[in-house]
């Protein structure tokens, strides 16, 4: 059994047992599994969208992560299109500045859509809210757990 601390930017690969754990404010984050849940890849997404030619292959950005996670999936001889997803984080971290639509809200969305458009069933969504949220996530039967805290707030300790 390993455990994975997923960094901004990272993508990590597991097996039953195996954990990964991640801490997310605004970011998002995205676990797929097969419908079995023998394995699941997780990521920590930083930037929606694709980067340009010289980041390709940062997995900070949404794309690259997203193809990163596919690779793996495959490596191991699974398809993204045959897992299922969850979706953590894409909070407003600074809700006393932000007017608009913020990064985390945009995060969030794009997330979603790029799941709805490779047809990758979602089976929950936490995300939205104004704090930051702990992300643990044992590759099985159970679902991720996910402790939220407002951004002003902080965790207990």
């Amino acid at each position: 059994m390993q455990t994975f601390d997923i960094r901004p930017g990272q993508v990590a690969f597991g097996r039953v047992g195996d954990e990964f754990r991640t801490l997310l404010g605004s970011c998002v984050s995205v676990i797929l599994t097969d419908p079995r849940r023998t394995v699941g890849v997780m990521n920590h997404i930083v930037h929606v969208g694709r980067p340009n030619l010289a980041q390709r292959h940062n997995t900070s950005y949404g794309d690259a992560a997203m193809s990163e996670m596919n690779r793996l999936l495959q490596s191991k001889g699974f398809i993204a299109t045959s897992c299922q997803a969850y979706v953590v984080g894409g909070g407003n971290m600074f809700t006393n500045i932000v007017t608009g639509t913020s990064v985390g809200t945009r995060n969030a969305h794009w997330v979603m859509a790029y799941l709805a458009h490779h047809n990758i069933p979602v089976l929950k969504v936490d995300v939205g809210g104004t704090g930051y949220r702990k992300l643990v996530w044992t590759v099985g039967a159970g679902d991720p757990e996910v402790e939220a805290s407002d951004a002003t707030e902080g965790f207990s300790r």
